[in-house]
């Protein structure tokens, strides 16, 4: 007898769906077939004591599972609880119409428990024009709500997904307003800039980079702060609309690292990896690709400390997503895209000992060690950071001080209103939504600063050694700050405030 269930498989954050055949026939030799990777083909395993355990009887006559198209790699354990029911419907062990209204996913447990998988958002939407439910595991269905339009029934056993395929139980689809807890759960941040004594500068700084999306690095001594202001950056970016935030939640469930209490990701991503990460683990990678870091930061923030101790090979897998704002990963069958569209915020010390530039220590470090120091950061990747901020340590005073800063929220506001005045004037260009998206061709149009302007930029690259390239960050930088003030010119105070943004650049630096 055959039998067919329906499943899915998951390439990049894009899902497929999957018939699983089951025929029993003569022989002994069972056997998956239809490019499973080795997860899959282990599923014969898990399903033999399962099923036992569910009190039903593994056939003793060959078992052929074929997962078609054959042509897609199927990867993952998620194909234990479809194989397994496509053998009882197939051995006549239970009897059912309702196979064909149903995508059906979930790995098994030894006993017959099922335990959660990945992948399970990009599923349900790819389900949902094609399927009346999903049946799952009961820990994923939380997740798979989050889609309208799709009876979502949680299991947690082989046995009770028997047990409704037949109708002898009942269970009630899982409903949740995706609104209501988008809205409930929105700008949820436990880090403020409240909390923040002093560092004016570093937090005019970082509200610059907010409103115009522009990446920035942070130069300073250890202790100064540099890594408490970054991870408040989130706070005070645009909230996430419900596009974003599903785009969000799909690259972390197919990561495997979505919350299973909301199944809705409503804050923007911080990511922060170690210095040792390798580049697949930044970028994305593996035999069945896999989201990196990059992508994980996608819609929010991207924070590397301690830059130049990164392995120049990683650093520079960075350049190409900085610029296309998405990742493609190639294989010799099939090429997998992920999203990146991520704000590149890094900080460093000034020099290996750390203190160079420092107010009160002195710098220990051999001549010559501060400019190789900051060799380690290539020209292309340093070309894609808009502001390079010096931050200098707190004095005891304003640590002292408890007088209740600026909080986030009104930080926040200015940061939407200058957002709000990108968005009209990029209306008309697809794919760009704040200043620092514009490309080089549209910079001079869209940031035009007359002639005293320009003569104040003159100036300032000549006396301070401004490299080329820091003519259109500072243009690009200038036009936000201007977005701030509301101004829809850009005025020479907005300019100048822009040219000291470009510490690294300055011939004279490291001298």
């Amino acid at each position: 007898m055959l039998a067919k269930i329906y499943g899915s498989a998951v390439q990049g954050v894009q899902a497929y769906p999957v018939t699983i055949e089951v025929g029993i026939g003569a022989g002994k030799d069972s056997t998956i077939v239809g490019l499973p990777d080795p997860a899959v083909k282990e599923s014969m395993f898990r399903m033999d004591t399962a099923v036992k355990q569910s009190g039903f009887q593994m056939p003793r006559q060959r078992v052929i599972v074929n997962l078609a198209p054959a042509d897609i790699r199927k990867e993952g354990s998620a194909y234990d609880l479809p194989i397994a029911i496509g053998v009882l419907l197939a051995s006549g062990q239970i009897l059912t119409d309702l196979i064909p209204d149903y995508i059906i996913m979930g790995e098994l447990s030894l006993d017959g428990s099922l335990r959660p998988i990945k992948g399970v958002l990009p599923i349900a939407i790819e389900a949902r024009d094609k399927f009346k439910g999903f049946i799952l595991p009961k820990e994923n269905a939380g997740e798979a709500a989050i889609v309208s339009g799709l009876d979502v029934i949680g299991v947690e056993s082989l046995a009770q997904a028997a047990d409704f395929l037949e109708g002898r139980i009942q269970i009630e689809p899982l409903v949740k307003d995706t609104r209501d807890i988008f809205f409930s759960n929105l700008n949820n941040y436990e880090a403020d800039f409240s909390h923040v004594q002093g560092q004016e500068n570093i937090k005019r700084a970082l509200e610059i980079a907010a409103a115009g999306g522009h990446n920035a690095i942070m130069i300073g001594p250890p202790g100064a702060g540099k890594t408490m202001l970054a991870r408040r950056l989130p706070s005070i970016l645009p909230p996430l609309d419900l596009r974003e935030s599903l785009e969000t939640t799909k690259i972390h469930s197919v990561a495997g690292k979505l919350s299973r209490q909301e199944g809705l990701v409503t804050t923007r991503p911080f990511r922060a990896p170690h210095h040792t990460v390798s580049d697949v683990a930044l970028v994305g990678g593996g035999n069945m690709p896999q989201p990196g870091e990059i992508s994980l930061a996608h819609n929010g923030v991207l924070f590397l400390d301690e830059l130049p101790e990164f392995k120049r090979a990683v650093l520079e897998v960075l350049r190409q997503p900085l610029e296309e704002r998405r990742i493609a990963i190639s294989r010799a069958r099939f090429t997998v895209e992920f999203p990146a569209s991520f704000m590149l915020i890094a900080s460093m010390n000034p020099c290996p000992c750390g203190y160079y530039n420092h107010p009160e220590k002195e710098c220990v470090c051999p001549p010559g060690a501060v400019q190789r120091y900051l060799n380690r950061i290539s020209g292309p990747l340093l070309d894609r950071i808009d502001l390079h901020v010096e931050v200098t340590p707190v004095s005891f005073d304003k640590i002292a001080n408890q007088q209740r800063n600026e909080s986030s929220e009104k930080i926040r506001e200015r940061v939407i209103a200058a957002r709000q005045r990108q968005t009209l004037r990029f209306a008309e260009n697809e794919g760009i939504f704040s200043n620092a998206m514009m490309p080089s061709p549209m910079v001079p149009e869209v940031c035009q600063i007359g002639e005293a302007g320009l003569k104040l930029l003159k100036t300032a690259m000549q006396r301070l050694g401004l490299s080329a390239r820091a003519y259109d960050r500072i243009l690009k930088v200038s036009r936000t700050i201007a977005d701030l003030a509301g101004s829809d010119e850009i005025r020479t105070e907005h300019l100048a405030e822009a040219i000291q943004y470009r510490s690294l650049d300055r011939e004279n630096w490291a001298g």
